[in-house]
């Protein structure tokens, strides 16, 4: 017996989750990326992450393609990069005000990330809608501030500790 899919989001919306932009060079060298919430750690030896890309997605398809990709975590000022990078943008328009260099791997890398972690696809898994990508991570990158959380279909930030 299957819940709800109504159900499912519901509860889902109440774990909160850092915000990232999946990036990949195209076929036709061109900048791929969306936002992504699943995302998370798999293993320390060897470094692997995990991301979930909805497979109609040409961020998806092309990042299978070249089978190389990043992982920029969101600061909490990036709010409107998660907006851009979302939805029913083209690929043009969601590079096209972000300021973002090519990684060592190819993969654009967002310029005011907070953290960008480079990895190069090693398996995936179709479950459902999406496929799972499992990364092993050759190259990161990390700057300070804040990350950008999502809980509650809001953003969030960081509450200051005293």
């Amino acid at each position: 017996m299957s819940v709800e899919a109504k159900e499912f989001k519901n509860a889902l919306k109440l774990w909160a989750s850092g915000v990232t932009v999946v990036t990949t060079q195209g076929r036709d060298n061109q900048p791929r990326g969306m936002t992504a919430t699943a995302f998370s750690s798999v293993s320390v030896e060897p470094p692997q992450i995990l991301v979930c890309l909805n497979q109609a997605t040409d961020t998806g398809a092309a990042l299978l393609e070249s089978r190389r990709f990043a992982v920029n975590i969101l600061n909490s000022a990036q709010e409107d990069v998660s907006n851009q990078f979302a939805g029913s943008t083209t690929q043009e328009q969601r590079f096209a005000s972000i300021a973002w260099q090519a990684g060592e791997n190819g993969a654009p890398i967002l310029n005011e990330a907070l953290a960008v972690l480079e990895c190069r696809v090693v398996q995936q898994v179709q479950a459902g809608s999406h496929w799972v990508i499992i990364g092993e991570v050759d190259s990161v990158v990390c700057r300070e501030g804040e990350p950008l959380l999502y809980y509650h279909s809001a953003y969030r930030t960081v509450a200051a500790q005293d």
